[in-house]
């Protein structure tokens, strides 16, 4: 589907806020499930380095 301007192609006919909006919604899941390992990863080495400080003072 091809479009006149770059108007008609935000649009979409009139659909374009719903179309819009699942893009952005895909986006953000996408987001999410490509950052989340990178955070639990962090997380999980700084509890097991709190616990080797908390190990070495005892």
């Amino acid at each position: 589907m091809y479009f006149e301007t770059i108007e008609n192609l935000i649009q979409m006919g009139g659909h374009g806020v719903y179309v819009w909006s699942c893009y952005l919604i895909a986006l953000l899941v996408v987001g999410y499930n490509l950052w989340s390992p990178f955070l639990a990863r962090k997380r999980a080495i700084d509890a097991v380095r709190c616990r080797i400080r908390r190990e070495k003072r005892t």
